[in-house]
């Protein structure tokens, strides 16, 4: 019995030491969006902390906010023969034929933080958020912000055609529904980035009676959202005061803005879609288990009672 007891520990010990070579050994392509955002950058981040904790070598390639950069990158993730390839996607189509590619030499890959418009077996699994869930839980804090009273809203859209920006506005705009009283009178894209949200928010307030008309800017991430509370300040006005501010991401700087009293809400999107990601990739080569399709990260709403100045110390060490 003793020695089948050591046959048995010692063939348990090499299977945990054969498995953690094996993830050791893993090489893993990951095409990045861009740094648009200090979203974006904290992702690439922590996507590198993931890989290294587990002893992954990972491949990045930033692709600056072009789809080509991103086709181009996975070509040669796969002529190089990789493991598996994250990619956070900048559209939502024209993805099949290089997913095809991929799947016809056998690496699996996997989506971060946004989705396409392609058959599901091009990919293993999506790690997201519920986007439309963001901007329903944003409209929904507006809503109950303004009550009875009349609110015109304007919006910061992100890049056009990504899907943060089509479901985030599509769940805010569920959730004011019914509420005539609230209203998006201005709409147009600030592309993700701080620079085009403060030029458009300058846009909006000219055009709306200097921003003496606007009851509150809904921006699809929070750095458009710093970059319209910079607009509003220049303009002479208070932000989060005369105009109330709601965004989405849950950026460092958006916690400094809501401590200002300059922000009121933002919805959190967690940067850490890669250890999901690599979670699910290690059950799959294990054992040929498929993950589920979609795997969904919560979407936590922070206003200026949940500790803003503890927050921003919190998150500001993840290269937002």
């Amino acid at each position: 019995m003793k020695t089948l007891c050591k046959l048995a520990l010692g063939v348990s010990m090499i299977a945990v030491a054969c498995s953690s070579a094996m993830a050791a050994n893993l090489t893993v392509g990951f095409s990045q969006i861009g740094s648009e955002s200090g979203w974006r950058a904290a992702e690439t981040s922590v996507t590198k902390m993931q890989a290294e904790k587990r002893g992954i070598t990972l491949k990045f390639a930033d692709a600056q906010q072009k789809q080509e950069n991103q086709i181009k990158a996975i070509r040669g993730f796969i002529a190089q023969g990789v493991d598996a390839i994250l990619v956070a996607p900048v559209v939502a189509t024209g993805w099949e034929s290089v997913l095809q590619e991929a799947k016809e030499a056998k690496i699996p890959v996997i989506l971060l933080d946004r989705g396409i418009d392609a058959p599901q077996d091009l990919y293993l699994t999506s790690v997201a958020s519920d986007q439309v869930k963001e901007g329903r839980v944003a409209g929904d804090w507006l809503v109950k912000a303004v009550g009875d009273k009349a609110c015109k809203v304007v919006e910061l859209q992100g890049t056009v055609g990504s899907t943060p920006a089509i479901n985030r506005k599509k769940g805010f705009e569920e959730a004011i529904k019914g509420h005539s009283n609230i209203t998006i009178v201005r709409s147009q894209t600030g592309d993700f980035t701080r620079a085009k949200g403060k030029e458009v928010m300058e846009g909006f307030l000219k055009a709306e009676n200097g921003g003496k008309d606007i009851c509150a800017m809904y921006a699809h991430n929070d750095d458009m959202a710093v970059g319209g509370i910079q607009a509003i300040k220049d303009a002479g006005l208070k932000p989060g005061k005369d105009i109330k501010v709601v965004s989405i991401d849950g950026v460092p700087d958006i916690f400094s803005a809501m401590a200002a009293g300059e922000a009121n809400a933002s919805v959190e999107l967690t940067p850490n879609m890669a250890g999901p990601a690599f979670d699910a990739l290690a059950a799959y080569l294990k054992d040929g288990k498929k993950p589920e399709k979609f795997i969904i990260t919560e979407s936590k709403l922070y206003t200026p009672s949940d500790d803003p100045k503890g927050e921003y110390e919190r998150r500001k060490g993840l290269g937002y």
